[in-house]
């Protein structure tokens, strides 16, 4: 990766940025709804966001964000997390700083005695950071193949995710 990037939690007053950010991100993305923005904006009014991360250069220039924030599943284990959304400006995709925010975002979740991490996504990418998908780990019918969790701690959780109702609402 060319820049220096360095993690830190956004502030307050970076949340117009990311909103622009998560918007240019996800225009082109053929999987997106366009809701991707909306969404970290509740997640943020509903204070969520745990962590809520910004990578920014050298310069304090924003350059990519991701949320985290607590998810139910079926089995009623306590202290899940799912991953998402996750934006990087589309000039600077494929530098990692993407995986630069999951990195330092999944090891903070461990820090604060998370049990692990689900999210809805290509495993060909996610597996390098240690998620694979398990059939028995379900969300509204998706192929279990994008379904995917990460264990921090056992036991591994069983049944329907179900992520904050930030979610839920339409863009």
């Amino acid at each position: 990766m060319a820049e220096a990037v360095h993690i830190r939690p956004e502030t307050p007053a970076d949340s117009a940025v990311i909103g622009a950010l998560t918007e240019a991100a996800f225009r082109d993305a053929p999987y997106s709804d366009g809701s991707e923005a909306a969404i970290v904006e509740r997640l943020r009014q509903s204070e969520t966001m745990i962590p809520s991360l910004v990578a920014v250069d050298e310069d304090g220039g924003i350059m990519g964000h991701v949320a985290f924030s607590p998810v139910t599943i079926e089995s009623g284990e306590k202290g899940w997390y799912g991953l998402g959304p996750i934006s990087v400006w589309p000039q600077l995709q494929r530098r990692g700083i993407g995986s630069a925010l999951i990195v330092d975002g999944l090891r903070r979740l461990e820090g604060i005695g998370a049990r692990g991490c689900v999210l809805i996504g290509d495993p060909a990418f996610y597996a390098r950071f240690g998620f694979a998908s398990d059939p028995e780990l379900t969300y509204r019918g998706l192929p279990t193949r994008n379904v995917q969790r990460l264990v921090f701690m056992p036991p591994v959780p069983k049944g329907e995710i179900t992520y904050h109702a930030a979610f839920e609402a339409a863009a």
